[in-house]
C-alpha cells in the first residue's frame, strides 16, 4: 500500500478528533471519550506519519520527494508579476520529502506523548471544558500538519496562521484569569507583527517568480538568479521579510516578548506548542527555504546576529528566574537562536537536527515541570520546592535526562546537535561562536540550578499531613487549589471544578467534585503522565546518534538524509504522486550558496583532531556550568545569595527580564494607545463632527423647505384656491335655474350697453 499518496490523512486525523470534541464533546461526551478520540486520532496520525517515513527511506536519496495534490485550490486567473502578467494558481498539495517527513514525525510523536499527558494533567477540569481542551490540542496539530507539509507558500500560511490561533485559544485556555487572557491576546498580537513581514514576503515572491510553488521557487532562484553578495536585492528583501514572519512565530529578538507570558496556559500546552512544534515554525521556514536564503548572504548574516543575540539574552535572563515554566520558556528563546543561528551560517541540516532533539528534551523538560508542578498542588515558584528527589523518583531521573541533553552532555541527543552548530559556526564566524559557547555555559548553568532548587536541598514548600493512609496519598491525582492562587495548575475559582484534593497548606478543604480531603505533600505522578516521560527520556537519549559527526567514526545520516531538501532539484508530479529528477546545469550554485555566509560555513572543513578539541571544549563547558551551578545552590547556596546582594543591579535588570516588556510597554504600546485615542478624538470631532454638522444642516435646510412650502408653496396655492372658492359663491348667486330671473339680466345688460352707447356718444 502506498502510504505516501494517503499523506493528507495526516493533518486530517486530528482535524477529525478536533471536530467531534469541539461539536459533540462539549455536550455529550464523557471526559474518557473526549481524551480517547483525540489519543486515538493522534495515534492513527503518528501511525500513518511512520509508515510513510519508511516509504520515503525505501526510495533512492535522489528521489525522495513526493508531490500529493488534493484539489484545485485558486482556478488559474491573470496576475500582474515583475514585467509581465502571469497566471496565478494555487492547488491544494502536499509536500513529502525528509525535512517534511522528519518534522511529521516530531508533531505526531511528541504531540500524540502530550495528548496522553494531557489526560492524566487536565483530569480536573469540568467535563465540557476538558473536551474543548483537547479539541484546542488536536486542532493545533492539523494547522502544524498542514504547515509542514504544505507544497507552497499559501498551504503553509494556512497552516501559519491556523496554529497562531490556536495558540491563543490554549494560552488563554483558563480565560478565567486575567494574566492567561492576557498572555493570549498578547501572542496572538505580537505574532500578526510578524505575520505582516511574512505576508509582504509572500506577496513579493509571487510577483518576482510567478509562483508560491516552493520546489518551483527553489528551482527557478537556481536556475536565473545570481547570490547577491554585492547588494541588497530582491531576494535578500524577500528572505529578510519572510524572517520578520520568523522572528514573531519563533520568538527571536525583537518579537520574542509573547513566549514567556505564554506559559500561563497548561503545562501540556507549554510543551507541544512553545516546544516541540509551534515555535520552530519559523526554523522550519527558513530551511524549507534555504536556497532562497542562501542566496541573500545579508540576510543569512541577520538571522545569525539575531539568532546569536536572542540565544545570549535569553540565557542571562534564565539565570534568575525562579518560575520553573519560565526557566524553561527562557530556554526556549535561547534554544531557538541556536536553531536560527545555524541557519544563519548555512547549517540548515544541523539546525533541524538540533529542531528534533531539542523537541525531545524540552517536551520532556516542560512536561517533567508540570509533574512537578502537580506534586505540589500548583506550586512553580522554585523557592519553594526542594528536596523532591525523594518523592519523585520517576520525574526526576527523566527531568535529569532532559537537564544533561539541553547542557550538551555525551551521549545525549543534545550534545550531538549543539557540538554541529558550534563547529559549523566556529568553521563561519568565531566572535559569534565565542557567543555561542558562552551561552552553553549558561543554559547548563541556569538548567541545573532549576534541578538543585527543585529536587537536592531542604524540602522547603508547605507542610502535610504525614498521617494520611497511604491509600489516601496514593488516591490523590492532582488538582490540588494552591493557597494563594485558584487558578493554579488549571483550578478556575468555579464551583463546578472537580479538584482532585486539597490546597497544599492543608488547612482549606475540598469544596468541588470527588475531592479526597487535605493535600498529603508531594507525590509522584500517575502512570498516564510518568509513561510518556520515560518514552520522551528515551529519545533524549538516543535521537541523538542519527547525527554522529564523522570525527567519531559516525556518517551524520540525518544531515546526509535531510541535504536533498535544502538544494534546487526539478520535481515532476503525476496524479497523486510525485518522481524526482535531479536538476542539470544551472542548479549547482544553489548548492554551492548553501553553504552559508562564508565559504567555511556548511561547507567548511577542520581536521578532525581539531573537531574533537571543540567536542571537548563544548563538554567541558556544559560540566563547568553544572559544576558551578551545583556548587552554589548545593554545596554554598550563601554563594548564590551572596553574588545576588552584591551584584543586585545586575540581578534586578535580569529579574525584570531588560525591562523590555516595559519599553515597549512605554513606547509601542503606549504609542499605540496614544495614537488611537488621537485618532478617536479626530473621528468624534472632525469625522463625526462632519457628518454630524451635515446632518444638522441638512435639517435646518430641510426646516426652512418645510416652511417656504407651507406658507409660500402651499399660502400661494390656498390663496388661489380661497379666491376661487368666495368667487365661486357670488357666481353661485347667478346660477339659479329661474327663466325670468335670466330674462331680467338680459334685460338690465341690455339697458347698461344702451347707456354706455348714448353716454359714448354724447
Amino acid at each position: 500500500m502506498d502510504f505516501i499518496r494517503l499523506v493528507p490523512l495526516l493533518p486530517l486525523l486530528p482535524g477529525i478528533g478536533a471536530a467531534l470534541n469541539g461539536l459533540f464533546g462539549v455536550r455529550f461526551f464523557g471526559k474518557r471519550v473526549a481524551g480517547l478520540v483525540a489519543c486515538t486520532t493522534m495515534a492513527l496520525a503518528l501511525a500513518l506519519s511512520l509508515a510513510a517515513f519508511w516509504q520515503l527511506l525505501q526510495l533512492p536519496a535522489e528521489g525522495r520527494e513526493r508531490l500529493v495534490t488534493v484539489a484545485t485550490w485558486i482556478p488559474a486567473t491573470a496576475l500582474q508579476m515583475a514585467g509581465r502578467i502571469g497566471t496565478f494558481q494555487v492547488d491544494w498539495a502536499f509536500r513529502l520529502d525528509p525535512l517534511s517527513a522528519m518534522m511529521s514525525l516530531v508533531v505526531t510523536g511528541v504531540g500524540f506523548l502530550i495528548h496522553v499527558y494531557s489526560i492524566g494533567y487536565m483530569a480536573d477540569e469540568p467535563r465540557g471544558a476538558y473536551a474543548r481542551y483537547f479539541s484546542y490540542l488536536n486542532l493545533f496539530c492539523f494547522f502544524m500538519l498542514t504547515l509542514v507539509l504544505g507544497s507552497n507558500f499559501l498551504v503553509m500560511f494556512v497552516g501559519w496562521e491556523g496554529v497562531g490561533l490556536c495558540s491563543y485559544l490554549l494560552i488563554g485556555y483558563w480565560y478565567e484569569k486575567k494574566s492567561a487572557s492576557d498572555a493570549g491576546k498578547k501572542a496572538f498580537i505580537v505574532n500578526r507583527i510578524g505575520d505582516w513581514g511574512f505576508l509582504l514576503g509572500l506577496f513579493l515572491v509571487y510577483f518576482t517568480f510567478g509562483t508560491l510553488d516552493f520546489r518551483e521557487v527553489a528551482n527557478r532562484i537556481g536556475a536565473s538568479f545570481p547570490i547577491e553578495s554585492a547588494q541588497f536585492g530582491v531576494l535578500s528583501l524577500i528572505s529578510l521579510l519572510l524572517f520578520i514572519g520568523a522572528t514573531g512565530k519563533s520568538a527571536q529578538i525583537p518579537l520574542y516578548v509573547w513566549l514567556p507570558d505564554a506559559m500561563e496556559g497548561p503545562t501540556p500546552v507549554s510543551a507541544l506548542i512553545h516546544a516541540a512544534t509551534m515555535v520552530t515554525a519559523g526554523v522550519y521556514m527558513v530551511g524549507r527555504n534555504a536556497v532562497l536564503f542562501s542566496h541573500a548572504p545579508m540576510t543569512m548574516e541577520i538571522v545569525m546576529i539575531v539568532g546569536a543575540l536572542t540565544a545570549l539574552m535569553a540565557a542571562t535572563i534564565g539565570l534568575v528566574q525562579y518560575d520553573i515554566k519560565r526557566v524553561l520558556a527562557y530556554s526556549t528563546v535561547s534554544q531557538l537562536g541556536y536553531m536560527f543561528l545555524a541557519m544563519g551560517v548555512g547549517a540548515y541540516a544541523a539546525g533541524a537536527f538540533h529542531l528534533m532533539t531539542h523537541a525531545f528534551f524540552k517536551a520532556l523538560l516542560f512536561l517533567c515541570s508540570g509533574a512537578v508542578i502537580h506534586a505540589m498542588a500548583g506550586e512553580q515558584d522554585m523557592r519553594r520546592m526542594g528536596g523532591l528527589k525523594q518523592h519523585l523518583p520517576v520525574t526526576y531521573v527523566t527531568m535529569l535526562v532532559g537537564t544533561l541533553a539541553i547542557a550538551g552532555i555525551p551521549p545525549l541527543a543534545g550534545f550531538f546537535s549543539k557540538d554541529e552548530i558550534l563547529l559549523r559556526t566556529f568553521l563561519a564566524n568565531k566572535a559569534i561562536w565565542g557567543l555561542a559557547v558562552v551561552t552553553a555555559l549558561m543554559t547548563a548553568f541556569y538548567m541545573f540550578r532549576l534541578m538543585s532548587l527543585t529536587f537536592f536541598g531542604q524540602y522547603r514548600g508547605p507542610a502535610w499531613e504525614h498521617s494520611a493512609a497511604p491509600a489516601v496519598h496514593e488516591a490523590a491525582v492532582h488538582g490540588s487549589l494552591h493557597p494563594s492562587d485558584p487558578f493554579a495548575h488549571g483550578q478556575a475559582a468555579r464551583d463546578d471544578h472537580e479538584v482532585g484534593h486539597g490546597p497544599a497548606d492543608a488547612v482549606q478543604t475540598v469544596t468541588g467534585g470527588h475531592g479526597h480531603g487535605p493535600w498529603h505533600g508531594p507525590h509522584e505522578a500517575p502512570r498516564v503522565m510518568t509513561v510518556p516521560l520515560m518514552v520522551l527520556a528515551a529519545g533524549a537519549i538516543v535521537a541523538g546518534f542519527v547525527g554522529v559527526p564523522p570525527a567519531l567514526r559516525g556518517g551524520n545520516a540525518i544531515e546526509r538524509f535531510l541535504e536533498p531538501s535544502f538544494t534546487a532539484h526539478q520535481v515532476v508530479a503525476a496524479g497523486a504522486g510525485a518522481t524526482v529528477q535531479a536538476a542539470e546545469a544551472g542548479l549547482a550554485e544553489a548548492g554551492e550558496g548553501s553553504q552559508g555566509v562564508a565559504e567555511a560555513g556548511e561547507g567548511g572543513h577542520m581536521s578532525a583532531g581539531g573537531e574533537l578539541g571543540l567536542m571537548v571544549l563544548s563538554v567541558l563547558v556544559g560540566v563547568l556550568g553544572i559544576w558551578i551551578a551545583y556548587r552554589f545552590y548545593v554545596r554554598r547556596p550563601e554563594i548564590a545569595e551572596h553574588l545576588k546582594v552584591r551584584w543586585a543591579t545586575a540581578h534586578r535588570i535580569l529579574s525584570n527580564k531588560y525591562y523590555v516588556d516595559e519599553f515597549y510597554g512605554a513606547t509601542a504600546v503606549a504609542g499605540t494607545i496614544a495614537s488611537a485615542n488621537g485618532l478617536w478624538t479626530i473621528d468624534r470631532t472632525v469625522v463625526d463632527g462632519a457628518v454630524n454638522g451635515s446632518g444638522w444642516l441638512t435639517i435646518f435646510i430641510s426646516w426652512m423647505s418645510h416652511l417656504i412650502d407651507k406658507y409660500i408653496v402651499d399660502g400661494l396655492v390656498n390663496l388661489v384656491g380661497s379666491i376661487l372658492e368666495e368667487s365661486s359663491f357670488v357666481f353661485r348667486r347667478l346660477q339659479t335655474g329661474l327663466v325670468q330671473n335670466y330674462a331680467l339680466l338680459m334685460l338690465l345688460g341690455v339697458f347698461a350697453f344702451v347707456s354706455v352707447y348714448l353716454f359714448v356718444r354724447r
